[in-house]
């Protein structure tokens, strides 16, 4: 068995069809750190076929379907990153044995609720019904006790500044077990800051995943930074923020338009977001609104030309034609995605002093006031 320098803690098809494909990838080209152990945290048996399969000899496929740069993809890819898939429920003592002997990088991304706190993240022992963080903590503790080296910690949980939040997490955990520890944390232990992007639409059966062509892995740098692999998808950037604004502001704000003007219509005439990238009045009204109303913010904040090209990725994520994205479930919590996604928007275009009068974002606010 080979020597897996990359423990990854979730296996979800968004890291099959993102991390585990990127490395995968890179290890083709002799570009990676090295291959991954995979561990599942959940403890789920119904799902113990599914973890056991993402180590097969011959891999699992990953198939990339969708629109990029107006060209339509459908093609399979073959993940061969995985060299071993475990259980903290059945093979804790292996996961410590990786974690104190071979690991360098640890990435995660575990369930929505992956981060929050449970009542079993006090004990002093690794408990199967501890939260992430605190299953985290207690293996770094092994490592810690063994005299282990420095090591990376990359979450890729969908939280803001990721890597700062499951800091926090982990000493809050770590104090109380050992002053030394939770210095070692401190001074050994580099938690980064990054931001994923990539619909991962459905599963493959036992392992694999469908996705759309776009992908990002934007990794925020930091002194001492590790990357798993080198690969094209993958941004190393001064600061996250822009990202996230043009994410928020372009890919999520241009989401919450089409459902607003869907809902004005009594839902009629679509059910996903491809059907009304196809109707051909409604998408010149997005594109338009684009460039007349949200494109000007950017080019104030010195951000037009990154704006532009992500836009033209997000008409094509919009018209992918293989993606069953519900404008139901877009339109969930519609209200406060108003105010976070347009109404903050218009407040965030004004105070860069971009006074374009925004007719469209405004009316769709007021209209929900």
């Amino acid at each position: 068995m080979p020597t897996t320098p990359i423990l990854q803690f979730g296996t979800s098809r968004f890291l099959q069809a993102h991390a585990d494909l990127f490395v995968s990838e890179a290890m083709d080209r002799g570009q990676a750190l090295g291959p991954i152990t995979v561990v599942q945290t959940s403890g789920s048996a119904d799902r113990a076929h599914r973890v056991r399969a993402l180590a097969a000899q011959g891999g699992f496929p990953v198939r990339i379907r969708g629109v990029q740069s107006g060209t339509l993809i459908d093609e399979e890819r073959n993940v061969r990153s995985v060299a071993r898939a475990l259980s903290t429920r059945t093979d804790l003592n292996e996961v410590q044995r990786i974690m104190v002997e071979e690991a360098q990088i640890i990435l995660s991304n575990t369930s929505d609720a992956g981060f929050r706190p449970t009542s079993a993240d006090n004990g002093p022992v690794f408990d199967q019904a501890m939260s992430f963080p605190a299953k985290l903590t207690h293996l770094l503790f092994a490592r810690f006790r063994a005299g282990g080296n420095p090591i990376q910690v990359m979450p890729a949980e969908l939280v803001t500044r990721n890597g700062d939040v499951l800091r926090g997490l982990v000493r809050e955990i770590a104090a109380p077990l050992s002053n030394e520890f939770d210095a070692w944390i401190d001074s050994n232990v580099t938690f980064v800051n990054s931001l994923v992007d990539r619909i991962v639409s459905e599963p493959i059966d036992p392992a694999g995943a469908v996705a759309e062509p776009y992908a990002l892995w934007a990794i925020e740098d930091c002194p001492g930074l590790v990357l798993p692999c080198k690969h094209p998808d993958m941004q190393v950037v001064p600061a996250l923020e822009p990202i996230e604004t043009r994410k928020l502001f372009l890919l999520n704000l241009g989401h919450t338009y089409l459902v607003a003007g869907w809902l004005s219509r009594g839902k009629s005439g679509a059910v996903f977001v491809r059907d009304l990238m196809d109707d051909a009045a409604i998408r010149a009204d997005l594109e338009s609104l684009y460039d007349q109303e949200v494109i000007p913010a950017f080019v104030s904040a010195g951000q037009g030309n990154e704006a532009r090209a992500y836009v033209q990725d997000v008409l094509d994520r919009f018209a992918n034609p293989f993606l069953d994205h519900k404008l139901d479930d877009i339109a969930q919590n519609h209200t406060e995605k108003l105010q976070r996604r347009v109404e903050a928007f218009c407040d965030w275009a004004n105070g860069l002093g971009a006074n374009e009068p925004m007719p469209r974002l405004r009316a769709i606010v007021k209209a929900q006031a």
